[in-house]
């Protein structure tokens, strides 16, 4: 069977430090953090009292209040970055057969905001059940592809992907999957999350998993750095438009950058530590290598999923080295999670943006935040630190990790016809 091509032609996103994807790309080549102060909620007597909120951002601008009341805040996020993508792509709703049409979505969580608000108004009361009744729908991680598949009326497949951290990431390549094997022609896909409140921060700060930098919120994500202390938890959202290249180029669009291949792996070892050698890393990114039908010396940019914790990021670079050899001293490496903190669920799809942007202006974003060279790390890999470096970009990975042990890797590559 003859596999399809995939191009990408349609992008939108909402983060911590861009409410647009111009506004997005713009910070990346600036290393604007996102981290600051928490102000969803009175967070002084947490561990961790900051986070990479969206700011400036009201709903009410991009939907009616009656229908934003019925959606949790992560479906918001969804909802305007599907928007922003839609709108880019120039799809025009009458010329596009809508039965093969779909949306696949990543959420790790959900709406950690609706069951946080209504368990708690339950527990302040009488013990009388008095729930919303929007209550479970707002809840439900797989929404969110439901009310886009609604608003476009987008009949194919629809469902949402639940892999912790990895969830967009996996829901770029089923969309990728779908299309190449002829079961449809269009996609929706990225993944949104909303988690920072009481339930989110306390929850991670439990794990220890969240940098306490409380007395420096803007350098608290130190991917790399030898003092880097946890993650910087984020949230919103990111959307791509993923389409057949025949009826991409029929229509005429903009193309972005074209899928090579994706790969998936378990690291089968920890429920939240990943493998010390970095195995499960190793191999997704074999597997994608190998899906793209290419050659380790063909990339020339990895985003990683660089979380900015002690041993996430050597194990990380440890996997890069098995994979790439001495081609992984010729290559750009960074993370963008040390602007943008980490997006969870969010996070595969935001990531994918960035390095499609990447590919499409030549410049690598930078690593912020370095301060101390971490002797674990071998000094000869370009780690792109604090500054944007200019370079061609023929193809580019993207990593994107998972609490599980779910690894998730794709490749994009430069459009050439």
């Amino acid at each position: 069977m003859q596999l399809r091509r995939v191009v990408v032609t349609g992008l939108g996103a909402l983060t911590p430090i861009g409410n647009t994807v111009p506004e997005y790309w713009n910070a990346l080549m600036q290393g604007v953090s996102g981290a600051d102060f928490i102000t969803h909620f009175d967070a002084a007597k947490f561990r961790t009292r900051f986070a990479a909120e969206v700011k400036n951002f009201d709903v009410h601008n991009f939907l009616e209040r009656k229908e934003a009341r019925k959606m949790d805040p992560y479906v918001h996020f969804a909802m305007v970055t599907a928007a922003e993508a839609m709108q880019d792509s120039g799809l025009d709703l009458e010329k596009i057969n809508t039965d093969r049409a779909g949306v696949i979505w990543g959420s790790g969580i959900g709406g950690l905001f609706t069951f946080m608000e209504e368990v708690s108004a339950f527990a302040r009361g009488d013990g009388t059940p008095r729930f919303n009744p929007f209550f479970i729908p707002k809840m439900i991680a797989d929404i969110g592809a439901g009310y886009i598949s609604i608003k476009y009326g987008f009949r194919g497949p629809n469902y949402t992907t639940v892999s912790a951290c990895a969830s967009s990431n996996n829901a770029i390549i089923d969309a990728f999957n779908y299309i190449r094997l002829n079961k449809a022609d269009i996609f929706i896909t990225g993944g949104s999350e909303a988690a920072i409140n009481e339930a989110g921060m306390g929850g991670f700060n439990a794990m220890k998993a969240l940098s306490e930098r409380n007395d420096d919120p803007k350098t608290a994500s130190r991917p790399f750095d030898a003092d880097r202390d946890g993650f910087l938890l984020g949230e919103g959202g990111a959307s791509l438009i993923l389409e057949e290249l025949e009826h991409a180029k029929a229509r005429g669009a903009k193309i972005y950058a074209e899928i090579a291949g994706g790969g998936m792996s378990a690291d089968a070892y920890h429920i939240t530590a990943p493998h010390p050698e970095g195995l499960g890393a190793t191999n997704v990114m074999k597997a994608a290598l190998l899906d793209a039908g290419m050659k380790p010396e063909d990339v020339d940019y990895v985003n990683v999923h660089g979380t900015s914790t002690p041993l996430g990021d050597i194990s990380e670079i440890m996997a890069i080295q098995s994979v790439f050899g001495e081609h992984a001293y010729k290559m750009n490496i960074s993370s963008t999670k040390s602007m943008t903190g980490h997006l969870l669920g969010a996070a595969g799809a935001a990531e994918a943006v960035a390095t499609i942007l990447a590919i499409n202006n030549s410049m690598v974003p930078p690593t912020i935040n370095h301060f101390t060279d971490d002797p674990q790390f071998d000094s000869r890999i370009n780690l792109t630190f604090n500054k944007p470096q200019a370079r061609e970009i023929r193809a580019a990975l993207s990593n994107t990790f998972g609490f599980g042990g779910h690894n998730t890797s794709v490749i994009f590559r430069k459009y050439e016809g």
